[in-house]
C-alpha cells in the first residue's frame, strides 16, 4: 500500500520541482528539461530535449574549460557516482550551481541515466557577501580598540617617567575599557556561532527578572547616567523564572544599550506577569521603550537579523540577533514595534515558574 505522501511524491511533476532538473538517457540524450532549468539557463526545453547533454547544457568551469569533457560521465572510472556541487558558467555568462548523479543499473556498470540538478547562485553569493561582511565588521571593530591599546601601552613603556600618576591611571583605564570592548566582541561572535549551530547552552537557575532590571539600571546610573533617564514599571509579586541569569543579563543589557544609543528621552522598562491561557503557560512580559525617532515600519522585519544597524552610531549589528536567539532558546518570543511616545519598543516574553523539584 502506498501512503498519501508517497503517492504525492510519485505524482510530482518535474516542472513542480524548486530546482532545475535535467535528465539524459544512456546515450547522453536529454529526456527531461524542467521549467526551473529553463528559467535558470535561458535555454528552451524544446531546444534541449533530444539533444546531446553537452550541447543542450554547454557548461564551463571558471577557467573556461568544457565541463562535460572534463568530467566525462559516460566514460572514465565506473565506480564514480556523480559530481559534487560547484559553480559553472553558461556561454551567455550566467552562473549556476550544478550537481550531477550517475545512475547505474548495477554497481560498476555503464551509466543508464544522468541526473543533473541546477540551482541559482544568488543565495550562495549572498552567503559569501555575509561572510565577507562578518570579516570586515570584525576587523573594523577590533582595529579601533587594539590601536588604542597599542598606542597607550607603547607610550607608557617609552615615557613612563614623564607622566603623573593621574595621567597613567587615565591611560590604563582607557586600555582596560578597550580590552573590555574586544572581549565583548569575541563573546558576541561566539554567541552568534552557537545560536546558528543550535549549540547555545543555558545554565538555568531561579531568576528574579525585576531584580535583574533594577541591577542593570543601578549600574548605568552609577556609571554617570542621570536617574531620571529611566522609568521602571515593575509589577508586584512577579513569578520566578527558570532561566540562565547571565544570558538574560545579555538580553537586558543589549536592549537598554540599544535604547540609550539610538533612542532619546526617557527609557521605560516594564515587567508584568502574563496569566496562563489555552495557548501558553504563565509568563513574564518585559518591554523596553524609548522616546527617539523609532524604527521605520518597512525595516522592522530586519532588526533581529545579523548586522542590522539602526543608525550611524556604531555597534556590530549583532546585539538584537543575539537577543532573539537567547529569548527563543528559553522558549520565549521577542518583537519590535513603536512605543506610545513615538520611539522604539522591544517586547519579549518568557515562560514563568520553576521546575517541580524546586517548586
Amino acid at each position: 500500500m502506498v501512503s498519501a505522501a508517497g503517492a504525492e511524491e510519485r505524482d510530482l511533476r518535474p516542472d513542480e520541482l524548486p530546482d532545475g532538473l535535467v535528465v539524459a538517457d544512456d546515450r547522453g540524450l536529454v529526456t527531461c528539461f524542467n521549467a526551473e532549468a529553463v528559467r535558470l539557463t535561458g535555454i528552451a526545453a524544446a531546444t534541449a530535449i533530444g539533444a546531446p547533454i553537452d550541447r543542450a547544457l554547454p557548461l564551463e568551469d571558471p577557467e573556461g574549460r568544457r565541463w562535460w569533457r572534463l568530467t566525462d560521465p559516460y566514460g572514465g572510472l565506473a565506480t564514480r557516482s556523480g559530481q559534487p556541487e560547484r559553480i559553472l558558467r553558461l556561454p551567455d555568462g550566467r552562473t549556476v550551481l550544478v550537481t550531477a548523479r550517475y545512475v547505474r543499473v548495477r554497481p560498476a556498470g555503464p551509466v543508464s541515466r544522468l541526473v543533473v540538478a541546477l540551482r541559482g547562485t544568488a543565495a550562495r553569493r549572498r552567503s559569501e557577501r555575509t561572510e565577507a561582511e562578518l570579516v570586515a565588521t570584525v576587523a573594523h571593530e577590533l582595529r579601533s580598540p587594539l590601536t588604542s591599546v597599542k598606542g597607550f601601552t607603547a607610550t607608557l613603556l617609552d615615557k613612563w617617567d614623564r607622566f603623573t600618576d593621574d595621567q597613567k591611571r587615565l591611560m590604563l583605564q582607557t586600555v582596560d575599557s578597550d580590552a573590555d570592548r574586544v572581549t565583548r566582541l569575541i563573546t558576541e561572535l561566539l554567541d552568534v556561532s552557537r545560536i546558528e549551530s543550535g549549540r547555545l547552552e543555558l545554565r538555568r537557575e531561579p531568576v528574579r527578572l525585576d531584580e535583574s532590571v533594577r541591577r542593570h539600571v543601578a549600574g548605568l546610573t552609577g556609571g554617570g547616567l542621570p536617574a531620571d533617564r529611566f522609568e521602571l514599571r515593575l509589577a508586584d509579586g512577579l513569578p520566578w523564572l527558570w532561566a540562565d541569569p547571565g544570558k538574560l543579563d545579555q538580553v537586558l543589557g543589549n536592549l537598554l544599550e540599544n535604547a540609550l544609543r539610538h533612542g532619546g528621552g526617557t527609557v521605560t522598562i516594564t515587567v508584568r506577569a502574563l496569566p496562563p491561557t489555552d495557548d501558553r503557560p504563565e509568563g513574564l512580559e518585559t518591554t523596553v521603550s524609548d522616546e527617539g525617532a523609532g524604527i521605520p515600519e518597512d525595516v522592522m522585519h530586519r532588526v533581529f537579523t545579523r548586522f542590522w544597524r539602526g543608525g550611524a552610531r556604531g555597534g556590530t549589528g549583532l546585539g538584537l540577533y543575539i537577543v532573539k536567539g537567547i529569548v527563543e532558546a528559553h522558549g520565549g518570543t521577542v518583537s519590535v514595534g513603536r512605543s506610545a511616545r513615538g520611539g522604539a519598543r522591544f517586547r519579549f516574553t518568557l515562560p514563568a515558574g520553576l521546575p517541580a523539584f524546586l517548586a
